[in-house]
C-alpha cells in the first residue's frame, strides 16, 4: 500500500497553529480541512440547526408543499413510497412519522426487492389506486422511473419525487421532483443523501404549519442513520444533522430504534462507524432477505413488545445474510481466479446464477476492497442479471454505466455505487464495454491501493488536548475522515499476539523513549514475522479511544506497517 502524507502550504500551518495557539500536528490537521482561523472553526465544531439552508432554495419544493398541504387539509390519503436499503427505509419512516404529526391520512410502502426491483413501481401504485390515494411521494428513489411515472399519472396519481441519484438529462413527468442534483436546481448543498432530502420536505411543511426544528427530535436520528449508511460527506447539513442525531440516540424514547441498539450491545454516545457496522447491517437485512416493510414498521412503532419481536427478527436475519453473503464472496473470489486477467483489466465483472441478489452489494464493495478496482457483481435468474457496483476514487461509475447503457435494461446510483439489470444475452457484450471504458479511464496509479495521512506525528504529541481535540473533530465519514498519521521508527515492546477466530488480526504495543501505547491490527497479521524480528517500524494509524470492559485506554488502530527506513 502506497502511503500519501498531506501536505499543507508551511506558512498556512503556521498560521493555523498561531490563530488557535496549537500544536503543529493540529494545526496540520485543520489545515487539511482548511479550518483556518476560529471564524471557520466555529460552525464546524459547534454545528448549530439553525445553519440549515432554507428548503425553499430547492427547485420544485414550493410545488412538493403546496400539493401535500392539499391532501393533508381535505383529509385526502398520502402513500410514503420508499426503497428498500438504509436510506429509503429510515428516510421513509421519517415521513411518516413527521405526516403523522402533520394530521395526514398516512401510509408507507416498500417494494420487495426480488418480484419488484429497485424504485417506484407499477405494483405499488396500483395498491394506491386500489387505496383511494392519489398522492405518493418518493423517497431515495424515483428520479429514473419515467415508466413508472408516466403510468401513475394515467391513474391520475401525482408523484412528488424526493431523491439524490444522479439524474438524467431528461426528468420524469412528475409534479414535483426534489433533488440537488438537478442542473436546474440551486440547493447550496448538493451532498445529501435520500433521506436529506425527505427532511427538507418535512422542515419546509412544517413551516407551513409553524412547528419549530426542536419539534423533529424522533426524526432526526433516522436521517442521521441514513445518511451515516449511504456514505455521503458529513459536510455541511450533513455534518449538523448527524452531530444532533447522535446526541439524540443517547436518550431515544421511541422503542424501535433504541431496541436495535440495544440488541447490538451500544450504548452511550453511538459513532458514525457504530451505525454503519452494527446498525445498518441490521436494517439492510430486513429488504435483502425479505420484505423490507418490517424495518419501517420497527422504527415507527411505540409498542416496546413489537418493536423487541422485529429487532429481534432482523437481529437473526443479519446472521443468516452474513452466512450467504460470505458465500457469494468466496465464490466470487474463485471467479476472480478463474476468469479475470487482472494485468489487462481495471475493472471486476462477475455473474453467477444462484448468487442473492439481496447480498451483490456488499460483495461488490468485499471484492473491491480486495483487488482495489470498479466491481460489479451480478445475480443471475430466469434469464436477466441485477447487479451492484462499487469503484474506487477516480471512476465514475454512472457515467461509466450511461456509456454502456445500450446493453442494460436499466441502471441508477453515484459516482461510487450504483445498480443495474440486464438480460443475460447482453452481459458479455456488457462486460466487455465496461471493461474497455474502465482501462481507458484508469491507471495503474489509479489501481494502486493508497493510503492518505494528515501528519506524522510522536508518541509525545498525544496528549489529553491531543485525545480532546480529536473528539471535537468528530463525526467522521466522508469529507471528514478520521485523520490517519505515520509514526516512524518505533520499537515493538514485548511479544506481538495473533487474535481474532481465525487468527487474522494482530495486537502488539509500540514504544518511543519513554512513551509507549498498545496497537492492534485489524487484518494485519501477515506482518506478524516483520514484528518480532525486533526492528523498528514504521505504523501507519488511527489514534483512538478504546473502551473495554469498563476501561478506558489510547491506542493505535493501525491501517499499515513498513519496516523503517533507517
Amino acid at each position: 500500500m502506497r502511503w500519501s502524507l498531506l501536505n499543507p502550504d508551511q506558512n498556512t500551518v503556521s498560521s493555523v497553529k498561531k490563530a488557535f495557539r496549537t500544536s503543529e500536528v493540529i494545526a496540520r490537521v485543520l489545515a487539511n480541512r482548511n479550518i483556518l482561523n476560529p471564524n471557520l472553526a466555529r460552525p464546524f465544531f459547534t454545528p448549530n440547526l439553525d445553519m440549515l439552508h432554507n428548503p425553499y432554495l430547492m427547485q420544485d419544493m414550493d410545488k412538493a408543499v403546496e400539493r401535500v398541504l392539499k391532501n393533508i387539509k381535505s383529509g385526502k390519503p398520502i402513500m410514503v413510497f420508499g426503497d428498500y436499503d438504509v436510506d429509503g427505509t429510515t428516510g421513509a419512516a421519517a415521513l411518516y412519522l413527521a405526516f403523522q404529526k402533520f394530521g395526514a391520512d398516512v401510509t408507507y410502502y416498500i417494494p420487495d426487492r426480488e418480484k419488484e426491483g429497485y424504485g417506484l413501481s407499477c405494483h405499488g401504485i396500483e395498491i394506491a389506486k386500489d387505496n383511494g390515494i392519489d398522492l405518493i411521494i418518493t423517497c431515495d428513489c424515483g428520479i429514473n422511473a419515467f415508466v413508472q411515472v408516466d403510468f401513475a399519472n394515467e391513474q391520475n396519481i401525482n408523484i412528488i419525487i424526493t431523491d439524490h441519484h444522479t439524474t438524467d438529462t431528461e426528468l420524469p413527468k412528475a409534479h414535483a421532483i426534489l433533488n440537488p442534483k438537478r442542473e436546474d436546481c440551486e440547493y447550496p448543498f448538493k451532498g445529501l443523501c435520500g433521506g436529506g432530502v425527505a427532511f427538507k420536505l418535512i422542515t419546509a411543511i412544517g413551516n407551513e404549519l409553524n412547528i419549530p426544528l426542536t419539534d423533529y427530535e424522533e426524526i432526526i436520528p433516522l436521517i442521521t442513520l441514513g445518511t451515516a449508511a449511504d456514505v455521503v460527506p458529513i459536510k455541511d447539513e450533513n455534518r449538523v444533522l448527524v452531530h444532533h442525531g447522535l446526541n439524540i440516540l443517547e436518550n431515544l424514547e421511541k422503542p424501535g430504534l433504541k431496541t436495535l441498539l440495544e440488541l447490538a450491545g451500544l450504548k452511550g454516545h453511538v459513532s458514525v462507524g457504530q451505525l454503519v457496522f452494527s446498525i445498518a447491517p441490521r436494517i439492510n437485512a430486513a429488504g435483502r432477505l425479505g420484505d423490507a416493510n418490517r424495518a419501517v414498521e420497527l422504527l415507527v412503532t411505540d409498542d416496546q413488545d413489537k418493536a423487541r419481536l422485529l429487532a429481534k427478527e432482523l437481529d437473526n436475519e443479519n446472521k443468516r445474510r452474513q452466512m450467504i453473503q460470505q458465500a457469494v464472496v468466496d465464490e466470487a473470489l474463485l471467479k476472480v481466479n478463474a476468469e479475470a486477467d487482472l494485468k489487462n483489466e481495471n475493472a471486476l465483472v462477475l455473474a453467477n446464477a444462484g448468487w442473492h441478489p439481496g447480498v451483490v452489494g456488499i460483495v461488490a464493495s468485499k471484492i473491491k476492497e480486495e483487488f482495489n478496482r470498479p466491481t460489479i457483481i451480478i445475480a443471475l435468474e430466469n434469464g436477466s442479471g441485477k447487479g451492484s457496483a462499487r469503484s474506487v476514487a477516480g471512476f465514475d461509475l454512472y457515467e461509466a454505466l450511461t456509456a454502456c447503457k445500450t446493453h442494460l435494461d436499466g441502471y441508477g446510483g453515484h459516482p461510487m455505487a450504483a445498480g443495474l439489470t440486464l438480460s443475460n444475452q447482453k452481459l458479455e457484450d456488457f462486460k466487455k464495454a465496461f471493461i474497455n471504458f474502465a482501462n481507458e479511464r484508469l491507471t495503474e496509479e489509479n489501481l494502486q491501493a493508497t493510503l492518505t495521512l494528515d501528519s506524522e506525528i510522536a508518541l509525545q504529541d498525544i496528549t489529553p488536548r491531543f485525545m480532546d481535540f480529536l473528539d471535537k473533530l468528530s463525526p467522521y465519514g466522508p469529507g471528514n475522515m478520521r485523520p490517519k498519521f505515520a509514526i516512524r521508527n518505533a520499537e515493538i515492546a514485548g511479544a506481538p499476539k495473533v487474535i481474532g477466530k481465525t487468527g487474522e488480526h494482530i495486537r502488539f504495543k509500540i514504544r518511543q523513549g519513554l512513551k509507549s501505547y498498545p496497537a492492534v491490527g485489524f487484518g494485519l497479521s501477515n506482518k506478524y514475522e516483520m514484528l518480532i524480528t525486533g526492528q523498528p517500524v514504521d505504523i501507519a494509524c488511527v489514534v483512538e479511544t478504546n473502551e473495554w470492559q469498563g476501561n478506558t485506554s489510547i491506542q493505535m488502530n493501525v491501517r499499515d506497517i513498513k519496516r523503517a527506513v533507517t
